[in-house]
């Protein structure tokens, strides 16, 4: 077969190559240099998104020239650009080797945005599967599964919260974040109107930060977008990926933080997507027992190889740089940790030392963590992390993992597990709602409140409590009280702000039918007011990463279900926090505050406006001739914010 037969003509036979280099006569658009090739071997190109998938090309007056494609196949015996510009014939418009990385490339004249396409990719046995783009920075809308070409015209208007963002220092500033499913928070929103009626909402709850459930492209709904299939691309399913940088921007503008959960643990096994990508485990691991997940039906990334990572790093990198992503939230991060997690006896492997932990995922993790840091000073990269690996938030230098927190799932685990015990039995249950002191800054934390507590059968927050309706009500707002001012940052999963009687429902949406009642309206102003009050003290949040920003007044109350301690402030101005789980009373309640002066309710969650009944405390002064003791009005299921005047 004669070199422009295989270059034009069908596939070549197996064991034939033909490579092109940079910028030939045949291809004077490509987007590959000698360097990419190298990088891109070496797995250290950052800018990946630049030289891979489909890049349109202009003349300098913006007429329209073609669109540059190139795609990572090294297996392959051939590839073809199939798509709505040659009727999807893998014969028009087959693809040639560029260098000897394994990337396939091709120009294509007078194609340019909006236009659908795949890669044709003929396996080693001679089989042909149409793929999806790896790199693909646009998708048709679910269930329609090809790539679309797209170009990015959006002019930004957030310089200014950019630029502070720069100086951000998250772990000392107040960070509450709302999380958010955009399918279900207000069903039928594009992303366009959630500029409006998100960000409106979010500033009148008084969130710093959004952070949304994957908004990278997923097949299947009831995911979530947790099976991502497309790790560059936007979801189309509520507009183009400049209308989600429009969202983005307009919460900036809104002094709104975006934080997106970003899933590099895992991806389904549509044979359209990533999976046996080139006829081989390309992606994924080749043995099942890596690169198969035995929970959730999909298989798990390569991380030791080169061209692997740097396409999760730069997956990363991308939505940070390319959409100014305030943080990554990186999902089920335990589950890339260990080599037998979820796994049987027999059935995973050890690492070459014989243990458990996996090695290359664990450098990935670092990698992903130094370098996001590296080029954005002032993002956060959190870990959902369940176990008890050490140095989550530690720097890579020391061999932590090197997040900026780590979600706290003991923390959300033993809190609700001793609100659900009945308030006469919490006494034998005290330790529950202490324990989590013990090891407050083992780690820089968050504490969560999130989705994966009101789905599968749990309910919602407010009807995971005894008692009647009162109650529970009560019970939640003093749980948001004890949450703002116990150390971390804050999670609150929406809907929860407003007590949804229901648990979610991605299909339904929220219950914002339920806001038209009181109770309802009790909790979200409740919320609303521990929010401004937190973003106002900065005991709160100055010192949360260390535990002189701590102190015990009373943590040995299990017989009245309550506890007070003190949060100091940089310049060691305190915040007295008093939480009363029991449903009476506490008329004179001994307290020994920090220093003397002229106290004052900064929040009380029994407040009649919230819905309470109405015990509260009027401003009293605290003598040093006393020893600083005083008494105060705890009221019931409720928690009480003290400040000094």
């Amino acid at each position: 077969m004669s070199f422009f037969s295989r270059l034009f003509g069908g596939a070549k036979p197996s064991g034939e190559n033909t490579f092109i280099g940079h910028g030939s006569y045949l291809n004077p658009y490509s987007t590959l240099g000698e360097l990419d090739f190298h990088l891109i071997s070496e797995g250290r190109h950052e800018r990946l998104w630049e030289v891979l998938g489909a890049h349109v090309k202009r003349e300098v007056d913006g007429a329209l020239i073609g669109t540059a494609f190139s795609v990572w196949a090294p297996n392959a015996q051939a590839v073809s650009l199939v798509g709505d510009h040659n009727f999807w014939d893998r014969n028009t418009h087959p693809m040639v080797r560029a260098g000897s990385t394994g990337i396939w490339e091709i120009f294509i004249a007078d194609v340019g945005p909006n236009t659908c396409y795949k890669f044709a990719i003929c396996t080693r046995s001679g089989a042909w599967v149409d793929h999806a783009d790896p790199m693909a920075r646009a998708t048709e809308h679910p269930p329609r599964t090809a790539s679309v070409v797209t170009e990015s015209s959006y002019t930004w208007s957030d310089t200014d919260w950019m630029n502070k963002r720069a100086q951000y220092q998250p772990w000392r500033s107040p960070v509450s974040v709302y999380e958010v499913h955009a399918g279900s928070w207000r069903p039928g929103l594009s992303y366009i109107q959630m500029a409006q009626e998100l960000v409106a909402y979010v500033q009148e709850q008084n969130f710093t930060h959004v952070e949304f459930l994957p908004i990278t492209e997923h097949p299947y709904s009831p995911s979530w977008g947790y099976q991502v299939t497309s790790f560059f691309a936007p979801t189309s399913r509520f507009g183009s990926p400049d209308e989600f940088r429009f969202l983005v921007d307009a919460l900036h503008q809104a002094g709104i933080g975006v934080i997106l959960d970003w899933v590099p643990a895992h991806f389904p096994k549509d044979e359209w997507a990533l999976a046996n990508f080139d006829g081989t485990a390309l992606y994924e691991h080749a043995d099942p027992r890596l690169g198969e997940h035995p929970d959730w039906g999909t298989l798990i990334f390569n991380f030791g190889r080169n061209e692997v990572r740097n396409f999760l790093v730069a997956s990363a990198l991308y939505w940070l740089e390319e959409f100014h992503i305030d943080g990554l939230r990186v999902d089920a991060v335990a589950s890339m940790l260990y080599l037998d997690y979820s796994r049987k006896e027999g059935e995973w492997l050890p690492n070459k030392f014989g243990g458990r932990e996996n090695l290359e995922a664990v450098q990935l993790l670092q990698e992903a963590t130094s370098t996001a840091y590296k080029h954005y000073p002032g993002i956060m990269m959190i870990a959902e992390e369940s176990t008890a690996w050490g140095g989550v938030t530690k720097d890579t230098s020391g061999g932590g993992l090197g997040f900026g927190f780590k979600w706290n799932m003991g923390w959300m685990h033993d809190t609700l597990e001793y609100l659900q015990h009945e308030p006469i039995h919490r006494v034998y249950h005290h330790n529950e709602i202490t324990f989590s002191i013990l090891y407050a800054w083992s780690e820089n934390f968050m504490l969560p409140l999130s989705h994966d507590e009101v789905v599968h059968g749990k309910g919602s927050l407010v009807n995971k409590f005894p008692g009647d309706r009162w109650q529970k009500l009560a019970t939640l707002r003093a749980l948001y009280g004890f949450m703002w001012a116990h150390p971390g940052k804050k999670l609150l999963f929406m809907g929860q702000e407003f007590a949804q009687n229901d648990e979610w429902s991605q299909e339904a949406g929220l219950q914002w039918n339920l806001t038209e009642f009181a109770e309802h309206q009790g909790v979200q102003k409740v919320v609303s007011d521990i929010n401004a009050n937190y973003k106002r003290i900065p005991a709160l949040w100055e010192k949360d990463i260390v535990a002189d920003g701590f102190q015990w007044i009373v943590g040995d109350d299990g017989a009245g279900n309550t506890l007070a301690f003190t949060r100091w402030s940089d310049k060691g101005i305190p915040l007295v926090a008093v939480s009363n789980f029991s449903p009476v009373p506490h008329e004179q309640y001994q307290l020994r505050l920090p220093i003397s002066g002229i106290w004052r309710e900064a929040l009380n969650t029994d407040d009649l406006k919230y819905g309470g009944s109405g015990v509260t405390n009027k401003d009293f002064t605290v003598d040093v001739d006393t020893n600083l003791q005083t008494t105060v009005r705890i009221p019931p299921l409720a928690t009480v914010w003290f400040e000094r005047i």
